[in-house]
């Protein structure tokens, strides 16, 4: 062997019906202690990019990888003890969350970021369309995302753990334009989310970050590569339009998003979409084409969703009536907060603040 970790020499020894046990005792850690494993025996548990060959057993097969970093994944996240509320971590731009109950459908504005389903799978409606993503799928998202959350079949006895990514897109143009020709050209128009796929290189590189939860002093720098070999595969991965598209400069995207930007800060104010179109430098015709493209709704209806979604958090967390609620998010009219709540939600604002309350399911996210 060259080029390996220097340590013990380890040869493995066992029976068919049993896995592989090391002599140095690093198999009766605990599964999820990785890194005290690999200190203990630097062969066995080496970490590789590439499938796992250990002495007297047939190559990982590409299935059995993404099983693996999977259990390794959940092991880590259900290992932490995740006193922030949000499922933020001292590994920077990294989120974890567990639900031992379902959730009923709730609003969620996801940011811009990576998400997964380690264990379970969670469903959205987004402006009225469902998607879902479960274990091999993710979602990813390049702007400010208002969506119904469901998650359903959660328990104590099969949690669902799930995680994401921050999306730094400073970062992101760095790596794009560090890849040089690779991804030469303008993105395809796209949406600004999608669900795609969940290759055993993206996993390889989560798990690698969830590992880093148990090494807190080393995240401060590790952190940060791993992120930046995260947006690298997801720029050339099969979601890499949503994303290349917003950053890239000679995309109609960026425009765009200084509308989204506006409407984030001054969804209280009357929406002008001449104005947002001047913002944009675009006509308006033409502003409106590409926000749909992007976001799958006209500027007005993502305010609108800003708005409710806003208004929904403030009776959940804050205690304020909908009344109250519907003039601070900028409605003139109790009567149109209602009818459009209803149309959004599914429910009269009391009616359906009051069952949340019952399922003891507050408005902050769940990743």
């Amino acid at each position: 062997m060259t080029g390996g970790p220097r340590g013990p020499l380890c040869f493995v020894l066992h029976p068919r019906d049993r896995p592989p046990r090391c002599p140095h005792g690093a198999d009766d850690r605990t599964t999820h202690d990785i890194s005290d494993r690999a200190r203990a025996c630097p062969i066995l548990f080496a970490p590789r990019s590439g499938p796992r060959i250990i002495a007297g057993m047939t190559p990982e097969t590409s299935r059995q990888r993404i099983d693996r970093l999977r259990r390794e994944i959940e092991a880590g996240i259900l290992a932490h003890p995740r006193p922030d509320p949000r499922g933020l971590t001292e590994v920077d731009g990294l989120a974890i969350g567990c639900l031992t109950e379902p959730i009923p459908p709730r609003a969620y504005l996801y940011e811009p970021g990576m998400c997964v389903s380690v264990s379970g799978v969670k469903h959205l409606l987004v402006d009225g369309k469902p998607f879902s993503y479960d274990p091999d799928h993710f979602l990813l998202t390049s702007f400010g995302l208002p969506a119904i959350v469901e998650v359903p079949g959660a328990s104590r006895r099969r949690p669902y753990t799930g995680l994401q990514i921050r999306l730094d897109l400073d970062a992101a143009r760095e790596v794009l334009a560090e890849t040089g020709a690779t991804l030469a050209g303008v993105a395809p128009a796209a949406p600004g989310f999608a669900v795609a796929p969940l290759s055993a290189e993206l996993l390889d590189a989560l798990a690698r970050m969830v590992a880093l939860l148990r090494r807190p002093h080393d995240a401060a720098v590790l952190g940060r590569l791993l992120h930046r070999e995260i947006l690298y595969l997801l720029l050339t991965g099969p979601a890499g339009p949503s994303l290349r598209q917003i950053i890239q400069t000679d995309s109609p995207a960026p425009r765009v998003t200084r509308a989204l930007a506006w409407l984030r800060t001054h969804y209280r104010e009357p929406c002008n979409v001449a104005h947002l179109a001047a913002l944009c430098g675009m006509g308006v015709s033409t502003l409106h084409r590409h926000f749909q493209r992007l976001t799958t709704m006209s500027p007005i209806q993502y305010q609108k969703q800003l708005r409710l979604h806003e208004a929904r958090r403030l009776m959940i967390n804050d205690g304020v009536d909908a009344a109250s609620a519907a003039f601070q998010v900028g409605y003139e009219s109790a009567t149109q907060f209602s009818r459009e709540y209803r149309r959004l939600f599914g429910d009269a604002p009391k009616r359906d603040v009051s069952t949340i309350r019952e399922h003891g399911v507050a408005a902050e996210p769940v990743v």
